[in-house]
């Protein structure tokens, strides 16, 4: 590889609040299933955080971070509230920004998609289909979600975290709200795109009026559902061009929904990069930084996306999995590409467990070399869940 197209990778990135990214490298939001399953940080994910910082990348963001427990995606989400133990999150917050990295918080809300054990899903429209069963957020609830998303926003910034992500992707709730096979209403939020994205832009501009001016706030945004009849890219293009009106410092741009029986959002087809080609178009619109995230797996891939121009950010997640000293890898100029593992025939739901339990061995500094078994990893999994179900019920529900 040409040695100055490499460098872009490490070049540093003023975002348009002022705050400045050390190099073009992110740690994507993932759902971690690290809390302690009472929504606090647990020493592990601490630690995992930490490593991050120390293997050289500019931003992390944690995934699914909630204001509400009632619509968490997972009994292993953080909840950040004024009850929260704070202390905990000021420690994540301290360990995840070592080194000149940013830690950031994904704003979460998973809606029609709550974890139905320790939740009630709720969603834009009442859903009964398979694998998803969800009664409709009224008028009310609707207009106090923003100022719920604010709340965790200001938290985030008082303890100590260096910005947010408004989640708006991935099938959970402001992305149900874009998609006309979630959003169904037919008052002010339901209908054309205008109106489908009116909860975002109201979210948005709630969050930035709590933390203020010079607080980075991004999100991430679905190129498509991959759903027929769901959120595509003409309708994705106009809520581009939306932001760009915002105060809005990042726009992440992904694709998929976890929507029952769809293909996974990280389990995309083809090579990768996976959404590069919509970035193109979306370029054209808006003068805000992007960023894409999904399918990047080698050095070459993620300096070439930087060098065309089109992104100005790159989004890492299995490959930081499999090595969270990548960018200091990357800038040492080494080859230092991750090596994927390769899984035959794997059961259902197989490869995201792999990729969650080894991030509690990253945590614990124990990872391994060989192959876990996927039928152990998948029970491991479970039965981590379950037990902390438990602990999350005791806790939101007695």
């Amino acid at each position: 590889m040409d040695t100055h197209v490499g460098d872009l990778l490490f070049q540093p990135l003023e975002l348009p609040c002022g705050t400045v990214l050390k190099n073009r490298l992110v740690k994507s939001a993932m759902s971690d299933s690290l809390g302690d399953g009472r929504g606090n940080p647990t020493d592990a994910q601490i630690r995992l955080y930490e490593r991050w910082a120390e293997g050289g990348l500019a931003v992390s963001i944690i995934g699914e971070v909630q204001g509400n427990p009632g619509f968490a995606e997972k009994p292993g989400n953080l909840v950040l509230r004024s009850d929260s133990d704070l202390p905990r999150f000021e420690a994540l917050a301290r360990s995840g920004s070592a080194n000149g990295a940013q830690l950031w918080l994904q704003l979460g809300h998973a809606g029609a998609m709550a974890y139905p054990p320790i939740g009630d899903p709720k969603g834009p429209s009442a859903l009964d289909v398979p694998g998803l069963s969800c009664d409709a957020f009224t008028l009310d609830d609707v207009r106090a979600l923003p100022s719920e998303f604010a709340r965790t926003a200001r938290l985030a910034k008082e303890h100590g975290f260096g910005g947010v992500q408004i989640h708006a992707a991935h099938g959970f709730l402001l992305s149900q709200f874009l998609s006309p096979l979630f959003n169904q209403r037919d008052d002010d939020y339901g209908g054309s795109i205008a109106n489908r994205m009116r909860l975002v832009l109201e979210v948005i501009e709630e969050v930035r009026g709590a933390v203020g001016p010079q607080f980075p706030v991004a999100i991430k945004l679905n190129a498509t559902d991959q759903l027929e009849g769901g959120f595509d890219n003409e309708d994705a293009l106009s809520v581009i061009a939306a932001l760009d009106e915002t105060s809005i410092d990042l726009i992440d741009i992904s694709g998929g929904t976890y929507f029952p029986g769809a293909r996974s959002a990280s389990d995309g087809a083809g090579v990768g990069p996976y959404f590069l080609e919509f970035a193109e178009r979306a370029r054209s619109l808006t003068r805000k930084p992007l960023m894409v995230t999904g399918g990047f797996k080698t050095r070459q891939q993620a300096a070439s996306a930087i060098a065309g121009g089109t992104v100005d950010m790159i989004g890492l997640a299995r490959a930081l999995v499999l090595d969270p000293s990548l960018p200091r890898r990357w800038q040492s100029g080494g080859d230092g590409d991750p090596l994927f593992p390769k899984f035959v025939d794997p059961p259902e739901g197989g490869i995201t467990a792999w990729y969650t339990m080894r991030l509690t061995e990253l945590g614990e500094d124990r990872e391994q070399t060989e192959l876990t078994d996927l039928k152990l990893a998948v029970r491991e999994y479970e039965d981590r869940d379950r037990d902390r179900v438990a602990k999350w019920n005791a806790c939101f529900r007695a």
